[in-house]
């Protein structure tokens, strides 16, 4: 499935904080969103997922208009997880998860039938999570909670998953872990998943397409290796860069303007790659 964005703006009170953007996130793809502090990454998922209005254009979901589907509707089309999550919750992981089948419920109605408890199970296993089914939120750590709320988003049964920053508040190593499991669920799942994350170059590690935001402005969309070079990377974070290629594909490395000022006395630039 498609989600297609023409000529879209979204922000909050008529202040346009998502200025006419245009790109489509395609089926099966991992499209990563960058951008300085204040570019309107998270205001444009916010907008996408109709948490705030639409000032102009459209989002396009199956070639229907979003603002055409109810919230409990699009809820079972696009799944999302924000930056800030309750970590403690005094629920089992297993009832946790068991929450993404909230979409497919009328309020009254409180069980779960056996294919919501199919589903359930299967993202337990995707996500590697039956040692800790029946732990409380606020007994995990970081990473292995992150895994639940993940869970809990693949219960849902979506064809889109939108995620803000989900590796914020985990060290190196869970950031890693957590990514790997995102791209094992495109080829579980075939998901589409649009990310925003903070960190450049595990967007260029693990993104199939990166697309740039300034100041509410798309700058550019392609590939990592496309999108990633110096002039872009200015454009959108005002700062100079060098860019490498390594083993998992190009990084790069923001330098300051005045970074020869710092070299020790026996370097000079020379010593140094471009």
């Amino acid at each position: 499935m498609e989600l297609i964005l023409k000529d879209f703006s979204t922000g909050y009170s008529k202040k346009e904080v998502i200025n006419k953007i245009n790109f489509k996130l395609k089926h099966n793809e991992w499209l990563g969103i960058i951008g300085a502090n204040g570019s309107g990454k998270s205001t444009l998922l916010k907008g996408v997922l109709k948490f705030i209005p639409t000032l102009y254009g459209d989002v396009f979901f199956e070639d229907n208009p979003i603002k055409n589907y109810s919230r409990n509707k699009l809820s079972r089309k696009i799944a999302y997880l924000p930056q800030k999550l309750n970590n403690n919750l005094n629920i089992t992981v297993k009832d946790l998860i068991s929450l993404g089948r909230s979409p497919y419920k009328n309020f009254w109605e409180f069980d779960l039938n056996e294919e919501d408890l199919k589903i359930i199970d299967e993202a337990i296993q995707i996500m590697d999570l039956n040692k800790l089914k029946n732990k409380f939120i606020n007994e995990l750590s970081g990473g292995q909670s992150q895994r639940a709320f993940l869970a809990m988003t693949i219960a849902q049964n979506t064809n889109i998953l939108l995620l803000d920053e989900p590796t914020t508040f985990l060290d190196i190593n869970y950031q890693i872990k957590f990514l790997e499991s995102l791209k094992n669920l495109i080829q579980i799942k075939r998901f589409s998943i649009m990310t925003v994350l903070h960190d450049v170059n595990l967007a260029a590690r693990f993104c199939d397409r990166i697309a740039i935001l300034k100041e509410g402005k798309l700058i550019d969309i392609n590939t990592p290796e496309k999108v990633l070079n110096k002039e872009n990377f200015k454009k959108g974070f005002e700062i100079d860069s060098h860019i490498i290629n390594t083993p998992v594909g190009i990084q790069i490395f923001p330098v300051s303007k005045i970074w020869h000022l710092f070299l020790p006395k026996n370097k000079t630039k020379k010593g140094y790659n471009n």
